[in-house]
């Protein structure tokens, strides 16, 4: 899939065009479109291609629209992108379009990996020090990798937090060679 310029031009367009707070709403809706492209190769090519007509796939996103409960922001929002040409940088779009609701609403979205799951006491008190670390309010979203060995990995935005094992280990190998 080739990069599109402009992605954060098409987010800010659908975040004008939708109220804040049907916003998580609209990402979701629009997420369940990308991951039909994503799986459908058939469905990908028939929102992509220029060999059918606008009113083809408007109809098709209406039909998709009816079945999936959207809202007519959201086809209207996915009409356009389909009528510029943008239909296939979806998954990008709802990227930007996540970063910047994030950023309006004062929130990070944080990646937790962790060997193990952890219970929910201690992903409130996760959640609550990251708060007062960054000063924003947090989503927290879990992985659990068994090769961290122990310890936890805090992703929140391009900041890393690496008290694993597994990241220890690997300052440690770096410090010797570097002698």
């Amino acid at each position: 899939m080739k990069k599109l310029k402009g992605v954060k031009r098409y987010a800010k367009q659908f975040l004008s065009a939708v109220d804040l707070k049907e916003v998580p709403q609209g990402i979701e809706q629009l997420s369940a479109v990308s991951i039909l492209m994503d799986k459908d190769k058939s469905f990908r090519n028939l929102m992509t291609s220029p060999v059918f007509s606008r009113d083809e796939s408007g109809k098709v996103i209406s039909y998709i629209s009816g079945k999936l409960g959207m809202s007519d922001t959201v086809s209207k929002y996915l009409i356009y992108l389909v009528e510029s040409g943008t239909i296939g940088a979806l998954s990008g779009i709802i990227t930007d379009i996540q970063s910047q609701y994030f950023e309006i609403k004062k929130r990070s979205k944080a990646l937790v990996t962790t060997p193990v799951e952890i219970g929910k006491d201690y992903a409130a008190q996760l959640s609550e020090s990251l708060k007062h670390i960054t000063g924003r309010d947090i989503d927290l979203e879990f992985v659990v990798d068994p090769s961290l060995l122990g310890g936890v990995r805090i992703k929140v935005g391009s900041t890393m937090y690496d008290s694993s094992i597994k990241g220890q280990l690997g300052l440690l190998r770096d410090k010797l060679i570097k002698g």
